[in-house]
């Protein structure tokens, strides 16, 4: 396989090849098409949504070429100093493009003398500059700032796209995944396209050198990445629609003593969990879910809905692991929040 990482391996180089962000890459595109271009642009989103290479594209699509184009990460570039010499930069015309491209990652980095600095500049700016600033932290950027961008807003990315991506990228590096392995990768993956990737790396990397596996399975990546495995996911469960509360507890505990990442833990449960409520209201789409479910997992589903003489498998306790899946970061105890839903739904607390 290819040396070069696959999230820059499979970076994307034009427009067209930007996935989930078509609201903003209309704008962009429509702007190069009548010449009305900003000074100034605010890309705010999440790690690995394509911030920056937007930013690229824009920067290429406008015509600038790799002279004229800077890239400033912010997080080791934030003093005033800094700031001062990309000002004085900025009254130098451009080599051989009609613009200057100053792209500022991570900027919520600045410091407060550095934002005074970077204010000046966008408040009067030379004709041949644009800025297009970069941030995963929009409320640390202050409101002088944002009033002079156009501000756009990246999505993360969906399960769906991500499954798509990943199936395709597999697919070229001379790999197969089936269909629990690629609804692993895309949650490991948690909306950035970049860290799906990443993932996806780490398993190619480990069958590299086997020239005789080409499809990957879901325990594959499990044993990987580190990712719970199913058969703790469909404990807890189980221990859910019997009621059982030791054997929930039991399988927590052991998810916990496994050094396993508890949130990720919680948020597999919700996913699997919400794949049974869909199949309980609407089993007709069962065929179509055969994408996001292997087939073991289906079974495994179904046969869990004949054996719910409780209905546990409803919205309203899928609900009470939602919330208390928001409350995962605040406890000091990381089980705690899923063993406190484990006892609400078990007892009928509301």
């Amino acid at each position: 396989m290819h040396n070069l990482a696959l999230y820059r391996k499979y970076r994307p180089k034009t427009f067209q090849e930007v996935l989930g962000q078509d609201h903003i890459v209309k704008v962009l595109e429509s702007s190069v098409l009548t010449n009305k271009v900003s000074h100034a642009y605010l890309f705010v989103g999440s790690r690995g949504t394509g911030k920056t290479s937007v930013a690229r594209i824009f920067a290429s699509s406008i015509g600038v070429s790799v002279n004229d184009l800077y890239e400033i990460d912010a997080a080791s570039n934030r003093g005033i100093e800094d700031i001062k010499e990309l000002r004085e930069g900025t009254r130098v015309l451009p080599f051989d493009s009609k613009y200057k491209v100053y792209i500022i990652d991570e900027v919520h980095m600045l410091s407060k003398d550095a934002w005074g600095a970077l204010l000046k500049t966008l408040e009067e700016p030379p004709k041949h500059v644009i800025f297009i600033l970069a941030t995963t932290e929009f409320h640390k950027v202050p409101e002088t700032i944002i009033s002079r961008c156009q501000v756009f807003v990246f999505k993360k990315a969906g399960d769906t796209l991500l499954r798509k991506m990943l199936l395709d990228v597999a697919k070229k590096e001379g790999f197969e995944l089936d269909a629990g392995s690629t609804e692993l990768l895309a949650i490991l993956g948690d909306g950035s396209f970049r860290d799906a990737l990443g993932e996806l790396q780490k398993v190619l990397n480990f069958f590299s050198k086997d020239k005789k596996i080409k499809k990957i399975k879901t325990e594959d990546v499990e044993k990987i990445t580190g990712a719970p495995k199913t058969t703790l996911v469909n404990d807890f469960i189980s221990a859910l629609t019997e009621k059982n509360l030791e054997k929930g507890i039991l399988t927590v505990r052991k998810a916990s003593e496994g050094n396993l990442d508890m949130k990720l833990y919680f948020k597999l449960i919700i996913v699997k969990f919400r794949m049974a409520v869909i199949l309980r209201y609407a089993p007709k789409i069962q065929n179509e879910m055969m994408g996001d479910l292997g087939e073991a997992d289906l079974e495994f589903l179904k046969t869990l809905l004949k054996t719910d003489k409780e209905s546990v498998l409803r919205s309203t306790a899928l609900a009470i692991l939602l919330e208390a899946y928001q409350n995962i970061d605040n406890s000091f105890i990381a089980e705690l929040p899923l063993e406190l839903a484990l006892v609400r739904i078990i007892s009928g607390d509301k």
